[in-house]
């Protein structure tokens, strides 16, 4: 179900401080904390004596002490004291996982713990261009699978129905759709030529009238998304490498984390190519963002509810060839990693 031997976003970074956090990622519990330096801890969320989670105990320093006996734990999972006991039992210990702060969001490994590379996490680009602009967006939770999260980010067709007052305009019910695999993802993309500026954008673009737009919708396994919305003046699109001076790029970054089968957390942030230095554009971006984020969340809710309790088959559509070519590829992944898994087993 899950690809482990890769960074997620647990949370945002400013979420774990020296306090006790409890998070779900992939089906397992986890407590999260700060040491006295700020270096960040992840465990297992469970005492190995009676499965008290350690969230529900206290900070000592830099480790956690369980609030039924006293056992305790610091970073790597191993108990360092065991008060009850003359001595602490050798098989005491919880699982400890990788993190590393990034781009202000906190990353975990859930795999194997050795084979953890920090050079790997994802990479952000223009995230500290001082002319690029930054929103930070936010956080939502959301009943449903994170496959289906990761269909509707490679579907551009969408936006023509739930978001007709933000993201919709005239071509994104028709226009055709590329579609390009990568050895590390799917993307989906299309110019549309001629068309009005849709009313989310139409405070930000730097000039007047119809407009060449680009859609491109990216996934990278496992579920990494970057949506980037560019503009140009109608007639000086076309090319993505060489965009004319006045064109507008959004690029919006989407963190997939499945809590489990039913549940996934939702981290987003936007950066775009103007108004480093505008909080009011910061926050009006901010704010559509998650109000467009929000008509997501109910359909996609809805949806998977509707898929858990289906009486009749669905189909697939044309527009979904995108989705399916990632599903595929991130399912491949994961039988190799259950196989290596087997074979070292």
């Amino acid at each position: 179900m899950y690809l482990r031997n890769t960074w997620y976003v647990a949370t945002r970074s400013d979420e774990v401080a020296r306090h006790l956090t409890p998070l779900t990622i992939l089906g397992e519990k986890i407590v999260l904390y700060r040491e006295e330096d700020g270096t960040p801890v992840a465990l297992e969320d469970a005492c190995p004596h009676r499965k008290l989670p350690l969230s529900a105990g206290s900070l000592r320093g830099n480790h956690v002490v369980c609030g039924y006996h006293g056992l305790t734990f610091g970073r790597g999972g191993m108990c360092v004291d065991a008060p009850t006991q003359s001595r602490v039992p050798s098989t005491a210990k919880v699982r400890g996982y990788p993190v590393a702060d990034r781009w202000g969001l906190l990353w975990i490994w859930m795999g194997e713990p050795e084979k953890a590379d920090e050079s790997t996490i994802f990479h952000l680009e223009n995230y500290d261009n001082p002319s690029w602009g930054l929103s930070r967006g936010g956080t939502l939770s959301c009943n449903c699978n994170y496959l289906f999260l990761t269909d509707n980010l490679l579907d551009p067709s969408h936006v023509a129905w739930v978001h007709v007052t933000s993201f919709a305009a005239s071509g994104t019910e028709n226009t055709p759709l590329e579609i390009k695999i990568k050895d590390d993802g799917v993307i989906v993309s299309r110019w549309m030529r001629g068309c009005e500026v849709p009313p989310y954008y139409q405070p930000l673009v730097q000039f007047e009238g119809p407009c060449d737009r680009l859609q491109h919708y990216e996934v990278r396994y496992p579920s990494v998304a970057i949506n980037k919305s560019v503009f140009t003046p109608a007639g000086t699109g076309g090319d993505d490498n060489n965009l004319p001076a006045n064109a507008y790029v959004m690029v919006s970054y989407h963190f997939l984390t499945p809590a489990d089968e039913g549940r996934t957390v939702y981290n987003w942030m936007q950066n775009r190519n103007t108004d480093p230095n505008n909080p009011e554009i910061t926050a009006r971006v901010a704010e559509g963002a998650r109000n467009a984020f929000e008509e997501d969340r109910l359909i996609l809710e809805a949806v998977h509810a509707g898929m858990a309790n289906r009486t009749t088959p669905y189909l697939d559509l044309a527009l979904d060839a995108g989705s399916l070519r990632f599903r595929k590829g991130l399912q491949n992944l994961i039988d190799k990693e259950r196989e290596a898994a087997s074979a070292v087993a």
